[in-house]
């Protein structure tokens, strides 16, 4: 029986292993990102903005299971099942959720393919466009998109949403958009999981949208405040709308003492 010849390892796939081992000593934090249908240009473009803060490496699966387990770190060792095709790491000095809002505001608008979900309700809104009468007209009907012809183009005449939130782009919502350069996708580095060495814990709900997460804030503020004033309960944020409520009472009080005392 003939012995297996073991083959050296390639010296191109050392240096990388020991790099990787390198990055996740020195890092604060290791992310899985997703880099499907994201564009070489988007991806190169996201790269040089991130260089301050992020080193991004696409590797094989296989290099970055051999790093992991020479690491032997038992946290870490976790990542391994979040490993699939297209992603990429990305080490960072900083914390994981300050990295994924980062990730967030850096990504970019982009026309959508048949087959992808939307992210949002694609509205098309009434006005003019620059489409002319033609074979469009049947794509205008079959999406319910009322229209007329105005100096031979075509206007929008009522406000519709061609594709609710989590839909598939069908063929004729992808030529419409494409006609009307609706860009619904957004495209960038999409976090999967983070391993925070500094808790060392792992992270799977990381995704941020910090314009979404303000307008909460917002939403949850106003909200608070209004409780706050209805309970009279006094504090510096507070203080001038149980003043101005106080005043209303007091005028009120004033109005019935006085229609009082004509009687």
């Amino acid at each position: 029986m003939k012995k297996k010849i073991e083959r050296p390892i390639p010296e191109k796939k050392i240096r990388t292993v020991t790099e990787l081992i390198r990055l996740m000593k020195e890092s604060s934090s290791i992310m899985i990102v997703s880099i499907k249908n994201l564009p070489d240009n988007q991806f190169q473009a996201i790269k040089k903005k991130l260089r301050q803060d992020a080193v991004i490496k696409v590797v094989k699966k296989s290099i970055i299971t051999k790093a992991i387990e020479e690491k032997k770190d038992s946290n870490i060792d976790k990542l391994k099942e979040f490993l699939q095709e297209d992603t990429a790491l990305i080490f960072s000095k900083l914390d994981a959720f300050e990295l994924s809002a980062i990730l967030s505001r850096n990504k970019s608008k982009t026309r959508a393919k048949i087959g992808q979900e939307v992210e949002d309700d694609v509205t098309i809104e009434p006005g003019p466009t620059e489409l002319v009468p033609g074979p469009v007209i049947s794509e205008l009907t079959v999406l319910g998109l009322k229209f007329m012809i105005e100096d031979g183009k075509i206007t929008i005449r009522d406000k519709k949403i061609i594709l609710k939130k989590g839909d598939k782009v069908n063929e004729q919502a992808a030529g419409i958009m494409s006609k009307l350069d609706i860009k619904p996708v957004s495209v960038g580095l999409e976090p999967l999981v983070a391993y925070d060495l500094k808790e060392g814990k792992i992270f799977k709900e990381i995704k941020i949208d910090p314009e979404r997460v303000l307008e909460d804030l917002k939403s949850r503020a106003g909200r608070a405040l209004a409780f706050a004033v209805k309970i009279a309960y006094p504090c510096k944020q507070t203080i001038s709308y149980l003043l101005a409520k106080a005043k209303s009472h007091e005028n009120a009080l004033s109005g019935l003492i006085k229609s009082e005392e004509v009687k």
